[in-house]
């Protein structure tokens, strides 16, 4: 390639050979502006290539353009190989991205959703069709053995180092592999989830197949059933199951909550009580076989009507065998909740919830001779409340734990109150489940009932549970007994070392006087004496102080009704300044000696007229000033009679304003009545009446008129609060009487 560069000498052009190996790309990478490349064809002649000839069409002529000051001689080149930086180029599509794009980009272009499932999906077919593509165009690729596509992530990124190693049906990467978005760095070994099979039930172990799809058939198109309650299977429903039976060999119970959760509990409680197979179960319904040698009327227990169930011809298991693996069955947690549970009481067969099964507490006695409440001992520098912490601790701890009692009554709880002991020996922790159905029953009644019997602390209650904690305090049995042996043989001891001071005290005493002061001296009576006397004046200095206290308090509190009431009084005397002044600024009119007078009927006429009238003028709280009297005068100029409206409570208000008006305007009050949203003044102008030019000047404006209102208002308040601290200074004072 250098030996085909020149220079001329005559031209600042760089000249370039034409090679028709490179012509599928141009060979210059940039250019100065203004420059035009020219390939040049003279050098062709000199490596022995024919140069190329001019062809006619002007479109495929070389293009001679102006060089670079460095360059010697003229370039010629093809239209297409000129690139043109005035015009943005259009990248062109390909199919491939192996030249023109990078993998990353060809993947990820055009898939909305970010790094969602679908996204991930979406580039995973694009994968594929490259891979076919790519498989199409390069032979290369193609192995002998066609293999199912794997692709590697770290190929997108062109990690020549990844490597792919296969384990089993897995593929394990390499150092060098990236990761994709989706994939998830897993530590450790990754143990498959095994499915657990389907525990066989006793109607699968003991029927035939045919016979048991029959029965099944048979239970699916059934539409009748007994609804069981909240409380259960109980004898009720027992005895409606065999009243079907006589009919029929299959009936159906419908479960309501909280059997309805566990239906496996619930089938075990059926064929325990019933003593009939549970052949068909859905959702909330199960179904249940009365077995081949079922007799009516027959009332035996269901243990021997399940012995005749199995003794039937197509029997695969025996009764005593099942009672056997009873024994041995269930996992470790129901062992030991079992062995925690013996001894306390019956169990309740009717648990909603998987085994372990609790203790009845409605089974247990109600009194119980001799209960007395436990002794209680907190040990040293520990307080027997709970913090926070603590209470938050227990609870999480009972959270895990087996229900050790189902109760179902309020009160007489002593026998479940002795159990309750029995189980804190062991056990922290009680946890106490309420029936279900059972009317009646108020769980705050029970744990105080329990509290109270027991001495514990409540962690939990609420109308499914009662959690009960022993207590910091809490002393097992032989412990208390222990404690109370030892307080009682400290009691004895005490006793007779009183008798002995008292014997020696008589001996030795010498004279009558001295043997009445010193019979108690250095005995216990005489701690005991001294020890009330110091209480007793303890307490005299207690309650001196607390008077003391309550009459400084007094005093500060009269002294703080004084200062406000004197502010109060304060603030009156200057609002009283205030319309003394507002009450100077105006003068009422002198009322007319000459009045127009009417007679009664002309009055009942305008009244009338008056009341019927919709347009009115409304009193609001500024009262009478100038513009209403202005309003007035203009009612008058298109009526004889005009109705004012007030809004005043009190009839003495009311009159006062409407003589007031009539005084002003020089009207005839006709009357005054009572409507629903206020009073009604209705006024008459008279027959002579004759409008006014100037608008009155003797009162108030509309701004002050609405101020002497707020004052007047204000005025009031103060009276009011004044009144009220008058009679908290008198309360005060008499208290202070009293205390002294």
């Amino acid at each position: 390639m250098s030996a085909n560069l020149s220079f001329c000498a005559l031209s600042n052009t760089l000249n370039f050979p034409y090679n028709p190996v490179f012509n599928r790309k141009p060979i210059l990478h940039f250019l100065f502006p203004k420059a035009k490349i020219i390939a040049s064809s003279r050098l062709d002649h000199r490596d022995g290539i024919e140069p190329k000839k001019q062809e006619t069409n002007h479109s495929n002529s070389a293009i001679k353009a102006p060089t670079a000051p460095w360059m010697k001689g003229p370039l010629l080149v093809e239209p297409n190989q000129v690139l043109h930086f005035s015009k943005r180029r259009r990248r062109r599509k390909d199919s491939t991205f192996i030249e023109n794009e990078t993998p990353d980009k060809a993947l990820t272009s055009k898939v909305s959703g970010g790094r969602g499932k679908k996204a991930m999906n979406k580039i995973f077919h694009r994968i594929e069709k490259l891979q076919e593509i790519v498989d199409l165009e390069e032979e290369s690729w193609e192995t002998e053995e066609k293999e199912k596509f794997k692709f590697t992530p770290g190929a997108l990124w062109g990690d020549k180092d990844s490597d792919l190693e296969e384990i089993g049906e897995g593929l394990k990467f390499g150092k060098g592999i990236r990761r994709m978005p989706w994939q998830k760095e897993e530590e450790g070994i990754v143990i498959k989830r095994m499915n657990t099979e389907k525990a066989m039930t006793a109607a699968e172990a003991i029927l035939d197949r045919e016979f048991l799809e029959r029965l099944r058939d048979k239970s699916a198109r059934m539409r009748k059933w007994v609804k069981v309650n909240k409380a259960g299977v109980t004898q009720d429903v027992v005895n409606q199951v065999r009243l079907i039976w006589r009919t029929d060999e299959l009936a159906m119970l419908k479960f309501d909550v909280p059997l309805c959760r566990n239906m496996a509990r619930a089938r075990e409680i059926v064929e325990m009580k019933t003593g009939g197979l549970v052949v068909w179960s859905k959702e909330d319904a199960l179904v249940v076989y009365r077995g081949h040698n079922y007799q009516l009327g027959f009332n035996a227990s269901p243990k021997k009507r399940r012995n005749l169930v199995d003794d039937g011809p197509n029997s695969s298991l025996s009764g005593g065998g099942e009672e056997e693996s009873v024994s041995i069955d269930g996992s470790l947690y129901e062992r030991e909740a079992d062995r925690l549970l013996d001894g306390l009481g019956p169990r309740f067969v009717d648990w909603w919830y998987p085994k372990p099964l609790p203790v009845d507490a409605d089974l247990l006695p109600e009194v119980v001779p001799g209960f007395r409440p436990p002794l209680r001992r907190c040990p040293p520098d520990v307080r027997s409340q709970l913090t926070d912490h603590e209470l938050t601790y227990l609870r999480k701890l009972a959270r895990p734990l087996p229900t050790h009692f189902v109760l179902g009554r309020n009160r007489k709880l002593q026998g479940l109150a002795e159990a309750v002991l029995k189980l804190w020996e062991k056990c922290h922790i009680a946890k106490i489940a309420l029936k279900w159905g059972v009317p009646n029953t108020d769980n705050e009644q029970m744990a105080s009932e329990l509290k109270r019997l027991t001495g514990g602390i409540i962690l939990l209650r609420n109308k499914f549970l009662i959690i009960l904690y022993r207590g910091k305090d809490f002393l097992p049995s032989q412990v208390a007994t222990l404690v109370a042996e030892r307080e009682a043989l400290l009691m004895r001891h005490q006793f007779h070392e009183e008798s002995a001071r008292l014997e020696t005290t008589e001996i030795f005493s010498a004279t009558y006087e001295t043997s009445v002061n010193s019979d108690i001296l250095g005995t216990l009576s005489e701690f005991q004496l001294f020890t009330d006397y110091a209480k007793q004046e303890v307490r005299n200095d207690e309650v001196k102080i607390q008077m003391e206290t309550q009459k400084a308090r007094l005093e500060k509190e009269l002294r703080n009704q004084e200062w406000k009431l004197f502010m109060l009084k304060k603030k009156i005397e200057t609002s009283v300044k205030v319309l003394e002044k507002l009450d100077s600024a105006w003068e009422p009119s002198e009322q007319d000696e000459d009045k127009e007078i009417i007679t009664e009927e002309e009055k009942e006429c305008l009244r009338s007229i008056g009341l019927k009238m919709d347009g009115s003028l409304v009193l609001g709280r500024r009262g009478v000033y100038g513009g209403v009297i202005e309003g007035l005068h203009q009612h008058w100029k298109h009526r004889e009679v005009a109705k004012v409206i007030t809004m005043q409570k009190t009839f003495s208000q009311v009159l006062q304003t409407a003589q007031f008006l009539e005084v002003e305007s020089g009207g005839i009050l006709v009357s005054i009545d009572k409507l629903k949203e206020g009073h009604a003044i209705i006024l008459y102008r008279g027959k002579n009446y004759k409008r006014p030019k100037l608008a009155p000047q003797n009162l108030l404006t509309k701004r002050e008129a609405l101020f002497k209102s707020l004052e007047m208002q204000r005025l009031g308040s103060l009276k009011f609060y004044a009144n009220q601290k008058e009679q908290a200074i008198l309360d005060l004072k008499r208290k202070l009487k009293e205390c002294t």
